[in-house]
C-alpha cells in the first residue's frame, strides 16, 4: 500500500494567440524635394503650386500665359503674368529655369 504524496504536473497553457501590435505612429509631412530648378516651359500646374508663394489660381495662370503666349523666354516673363509681381518673382529665381519648349 502507497501512502506517499503524489505530484502531478500542471498541463501546459495553450499558446496565446497572437495579437496584432500597435504602435503609435505620428505622420510629418515630406517637404518638397527638387532635384533642381523647375523648367517654367515645361512644369504642369501641380508642380507650380509647389513653389513659394504659387498656388492652384497662379499656377493655372502660369500655365494659361504659356499655352497662350508661347514657351518663357526668360524667368523674367512671370511677371507678365497676372497676379505675379517683382517681390513673388525674387523668391522663385533660384527655384525655376527657362528650358527648351517640350
Amino acid at each position: 500500500m502507497y501512502a506517499g504524496l503524489r505530484w502531478i504536473p500542471p498541463r501546459p497553457r495553450p499558446p496565446a494567440a497572437e495579437q496584432p501590435l500597435e504602435v503609435p505612429a505620428v505622420v510629418l509631412p515630406v517637404g518638397f524635394v527638387e532635384a533642381g530648378p523647375l523648367d517654367l516651359n515645361r512644369a504642369t500646374a501641380a508642380e507650380l503650386e509647389r513653389l513659394p508663394g504659387i498656388g492652384p489660381v497662379l499656377a493655372r495662370r502660369i500655365v494659361e500665359w504659356r499655352e497662350t503666349y508661347g514657351p518663357f523666354r526668360s524667368v523674367q516673363d512671370l511677371l507678365k503674368v497676372p497676379g505675379i509681381g517683382p517681390k513673388t518673382l525674387e523668391g522663385l529665381l533660384d527655384k525655376v529655369t527657362v528650358g527648351s519648349p517640350p
